[in-house]
């Protein structure tokens, strides 16, 4: 008796197709599967043995094998124990092979029967669309993500006896729903935090235009809460990053709730993560901290406190959007734009340069803190700005600053501008489309080349530079980038953080 199925995998961030083929033959009862299955998969041969008897089944007595192909593809988690439970069954007659045509199944199953969420749904509903299946069965839990693609029908059963009989026409199940995921109201408010203007326009800068931003100060200057306001001012995502950050965190397993990711998410990975948790890696690549942060903010607080390895690999995130991770097995792409905020000391007692406390650290102490972040990471830095302490008058003050909603509608204002003109935010400006967008006129080209002299200014450094400008020209609502916008973005290119 032979029966097959149409399951998929995830590798990376896509999914491809995983025919789960099973044939019940004579001889001594075994139970084995083939097409380099993983720890994961070969158990679940006891978890599909008790589901499939106590969804009230009786379970072959024979030699069954299941092969997952490509056989030449390493096979991840408890995601094939529905498919395998349905072929075993439909192999016995329980359910036609007719009915199994044009379907994605995928699904983890417990010991009495019930289907268990699985990771990279969406992805799954994806490859089913774009190969034309007309349906896809996934686990309860996964029905809100997996709903939001269109082109494909998607049911959850709850069960794997509700499967069967969903299969056999004896029970009927509704389309699942698309969901979106509204974090809105646990966005903080940028009114919370008292003075640091400078630092809240920059902060505002980076929104805008999707840049990166470094802020230094002394501790409790408010560092860590103006990063933390930042996603509350950021534009809501577009349908089609939507699907792709929740597409990246399906995948990892860190979606909290089933549906679609509508806002930008933050990051803040700890000091003491490793590189490829910072990065990504694995024998079988996996998405790290910076994929996760795609489309949205990635918080690195006490910077240098970071090992050098793990921030030496921010690199080729920064400046092309995406990372490459190679292995023996598998070299796999994922997609990485995001924006950096990152915060530091100005020294390792936290007080070097301060008005009211005085610094313990030695120079050489303070210069090996400050060599920690190297010049080509510095320069993929945009914005740099010094938060200073808080005087009396500003932690006295009981008036509320701008909110993040009046700040918002400047930063749309702004970005909206930026796509219409170009097509993508100014941080990705570059080439030829920088140089159109930021033609310059004589008095401002005298001052770009002092200020590249002055600075001593990369070809990177340059670029960035006038990326900024052209920001802080739309929220100015100026079509041309003048001096006094070239001269704003110079300030906040503090050289002696």
């Amino acid at each position: 008796m032979l029966a097959k199925v149409s399951s998929a995998a995830v590798l990376g961030v896509d999914a491809f197709e995983v025919e789960v083929e099973i044939d019940i033959s004579g001889g001594l009862p075994s139970f084995m599967v083939v097409g380099l299955p993983d720890a994961a998969v070969q158990e679940s041969r006891e978890r599909v043995r008790a589901a499939v008897r106590n969804a009230g089944f009786p379970f072959p007595a024979s030699r069954i094998v299941v092969n997952l192909a490509p056989a030449d593809v390493r096979k991840e988690g408890p995601a094939f124990d529905l498919p395998i439970a349905i072929a075993v069954l439909a192999a016995q007659g329980v359910i036609s092979q007719k009915a199994l045509e044009n379907v994605v199944v995928s699904g983890e199953l417990s010991l009495d029967g019930i289907i268990r969420p699985i990771k990279g749904a969406i992805n799954i509903a994806l490859y089913a669309a774009q190969s034309g299946k007309a349906m896809v069965v996934v686990p309860p839990d996964n029905a809100a993500e997996t709903a939001i693609i269109d082109e494909v029908e998607v049911f959850a059963p709850e069960t794997l006896l509700e499967a069967v009989e969903f299969f056999q026409g004896r029970r009927k199940l509704d389309a699942a729903v698309a969901e979106t995921l509204d974090f809105e109201e646990h966005f903080l408010d940028l009114a919370d935090v008292k003075g640091q203007a400078t630092s809240k326009r920059a902060l505002e800068i980076a929104a805008a235009g999707a840049h990166n931003l470094l802020m230094n100060g002394p501790p409790g200057s408010g560092k860590t809460m103006l990063a933390r306001r930042l996603p509350g001012i950021l534009p809501q995502l577009s349908r089609e990053e939507s699907i792709e950050v929740t597409r990246i965190h399906s995948t990892a397993g860190v979606l909290k709730k089933s549906g679609l990711i509508q806002q930008a998410v933050f990051r803040a990975p700890h000091h003491t993560v490793s590189d490829a948790g910072l990065i990504g890696g694995g024998s079988i690549p996996k998405a790290g901290e910076v994929s996760l942060a795609h489309k949205g903010v990635l918080f690195l607080d006490e910077f240098p406190e970071f090992s050098r390895n793990a921030l030496e690999v921010l690199r080729q995130p920064l400046e092309d959007g995406f990372v490459t991770i190679s292995r023996a097995r598998a070299a796999l792409t994922f997609p990485a734009k995001f924006i950096l905020i990152a915060s530091q000391n100005p020294c390792p007692c936290g007080y070097f340069g301060d008005s009211e406390k005085a610094c313990t650290c030695s120079p050489s102490t303070r210069q090996r803190y400050k060599d920690k972040i190297s010049g080509p990471l510095m320069d993929r830095i945009d914005l740099r700005v010094t938060v200073p302490r808080l005087i009396a008058t500003d932690l006295l003050n009981t008036e509320d600053g701008e909110s993040s909603s009046v700040v918002r509608e400047r930063v749309l204002a702004a970005r909206t501008v930026a796509i219409e003109r170009q097509g993508v935010a100014n941080s990705q400006l570059a080439g030829q489309n920088l140089r159109e967008h930021t033609c310059l006129d004589s008095n401002s080209e005298v001052f770009v080349q002092a200020v590249i002299k002055q600075l001593a200014l990369s070809g990177r450094g340059y670029d960035r530079l006038m990326r900024v400008s052209r920001t802080i020209a739309d929220l100015a609502g100026e079509k041309q980038v003048s001096e006094n916008h070239i001269a704003e973005a110079v300030a906040y290119r503090d050289n002696d953080l």
